[in-house]
């Protein structure tokens, strides 16, 4: 991403992030939330140096280690370093020792590992120890921000919240009847494809389309289960796969739908679901992590969502076949997105919130 200056500058910031964060075949959440708060952080003073960091994080290789240890080695004693958490809290051996000459702050989209198996508890672990050891921690919904203070014993004052920004965009034009749905999330189990489609099979007798795009490359055998699966009798070729798609193209897709569909197993906020309410595109989404949050409420306290278990296609099948059936609950959740679209806060108050940890953390 290179550097970015502003005219007034207050201070340097060195931004640590994953070299996936500018790759349009590897669309995230993260990407586009890091993307923002660079230009926004520039636009309020600060001169932004970026430092992408090649590997598979949070999963690095060796090699990975040895370029994060290469930028943290140069970059100034005393500088404010901005850590994306999927670089961070995979590298206790370099963050715990350099956070003595640097003011290191975590950028934590997703808190690692569930502590059931071996492998989440030593992710937790090694969280901890970075997480301790920063000047200050960002997640970037409530329900984050409590999930780590509950897994660490970190100081409630030290974990801020910076919700990600949205959009206003042109209003979807939508169908009458309701029945274009989109789901925008990379093909992996922890977003429940395998769900959704469990659901769809039981709504053959419905009329609907569904468009899933996503990357197809993360966990490649599981998308292509899906996409098999995606042709049988009862879905009879009525769910697309067409992998990721730039900004132009998802902004299409988004004006084309009816309805927003994201089956999730996890979501810390759920950026995809602001998307579309900035559209004026209702949802129906599983109520895990920050969903609620990134859903709100319309003007008179009516959500815009049909909120759901995770992991449970018969719930889903049920709340997708009520808003097919039912024009008066299409037309109260679409008012209820128009709504909340014009409550929602853009990527400057992101950026505000985050400047004001940064500061602290400079001082």
């Amino acid at each position: 991403m290179g550097e970015l200056r502003a005219d007034a500058l207050t201070a340097t910031l060195h931004f640590v992030l994953p070299d996936s964060v500018d790759d349009p075949l590897r669309p995230s959440g993260g990407n586009t939330y890091d993307r923002h708060v660079c230009r926004g952080l520039a636009s309020l003073g600060w001169s932004v140096q970026t430092h992408a960091v090649p590997g598979t994080w949070p999963q690095p290789e060796r090699l990975a280690f040895g370029a994060l240890a290469g930028v943290l080695q140069r970059i100034p004693d005393d500088s404010v370093v901005l850590l994306d958490g999927l670089v961070a809290s995979a590298a206790p051996e370099l963050l715990v020792p350099e956070a003595r000459r640097l003011r290191e702050v975590l950028l934590v989209h997703m808190p690692l590992g569930n502590g059931v198996d071996d492998e989440g508890r030593n992710a937790q672990t090694r969280e901890a120890k970075v997480l301790s050891a920063a000047a200050g921690v960002v997640t970037t919904s409530w329900w984050a921000r409590s999930r780590l203070l509950e897994l660490y014993p970190l100081p409630a004052d030290a974990v801020h919240v910076a919700e990600p920004g949205a959009e206003l965009a042109d209003l979807a034009t939508g169908t009458a009847h309701g029945g274009a749905l989109l789901c925008v999330a990379a093909v992996t189990f922890d977003k429940g494809h395998d769900v959704l489609l469990e659901a769809l099979e039981m709504l053959a007798e419905e009329s609907w389309r569904c468009v899933c795009i996503g990357s197809l490359d993360r966990e490649p055998a599981f998308a292509q289960q899906l996409r098999g699966r995606s042709l049988n009798r009862a879905l009879d070729g009525r769910v697309e796969f067409p992998g990721p798609r730039t900004e132009g193209g998802l902004a299409r897709s988004y004006v084309a739908a009816d309805l927003l569909v994201l089956p999730s197993r996890a979501e810390t906020y759920g950026m995809v679901l602001t998307e579309a309410l900035a559209r004026g595109v209702p949802v129906v989404a599983t109520e895990v992590g920050g969903v609620a949050e990134a859903v709100g409420y319309g003007a008179d306290g009516v959500r815009p969502a049909l909120l759901v278990p995770p992991g449970d296609s018969a719930v889903l099948a049920a709340a997708l076949r009520s808003w097919l059936r039912d024009a008066g609950l299409r037309l109260r959740l679409r008012r209820a997105a128009r709504e909340r679209r014009e409550t929602l806060a853009g990527w400057a108050s992101t950026a505000s919130a985050l400047e004001r940890v940064l500061a602290g953390a400079s001082r």
